[in-house]
């Protein structure tokens, strides 16, 4: 290879070099530890966090929603405690109905998983869900797609969700934030 060849190879690695260190991922998936429940999880964006009350199944609650969004996605953890851990595990029902109404939505589907949690690795019930919206603003007129995890552990209860436009959200962003919820 003569020197030219050589020359040119060189800067074309420094500029794609500084172009590839110029640019910022799409998603800045980052941990975020909520400060009122035992919990963490992975957000693609800076997080804004929100408390208000809630009626769960008749009792009310302070539910905090912890939540980012990026291109039309939002990516949100909610908690509540609830005044027993019966109540805790009644009141996931009502926030799938809450959060599918909230949608307009119908449920597309519905199972039962588990997961992992705590250093003896025990085990806790997971409801997810898969509904989808009409169209709207909000998703930029496109039909709306929610995907939520409902767990209680406890007195206290997790909803974690993904929703936005059906082409917009894919299945490995709501894997990647799903699996990277972790109960302290």
């Amino acid at each position: 290879m003569n020197f030219a060849a050589r020359f040119i190879l060189k800067i074309t690695l420094v500029t794609a070099a500084l172009t590839l260190a110029a640019c910022s991922p799409k998603y800045d998936w980052r941990e975020v530890r909520s400060s009122d429940a035992p919990y963490a999880v992975a957000l693609p964006s800076k997080p804004t966090t929100l408390t208000r009350k809630i009626d769960l199944n008749g009792i009310p609650v302070s539910m905090t929603m912890t939540a980012s969004s990026i291109d039309g996605m939002t990516f949100a953890v909610g908690t509540a405690e609830l005044p027993d851990a019966m109540q805790a595990q009644v009141s996931l029902t009502a926030m799938k109905t809450a959060l599918v109404n909230n949608i307009g939505g119908t449920i597309k589907q519905e199972k039962m998983s588990t997961m992992a949690h705590g250093a003896a690795a025990g085990q806790l019930a997971v409801m997810e869900v898969e509904a989808n919206g009409p169209a709207s603003a909000a998703t930029n007129d496109q039909k709306r797609v929610l995907f939520a995890r409902f767990v209680a552990k406890d007195k206290r209860v997790y909803q974690l969700v993904v929703t936005g436009s059906e082409k917009a959200v894919t299945r490995e962003l709501v894997s990647t934030f799903f699996s990277s919820f972790k109960l302290n």
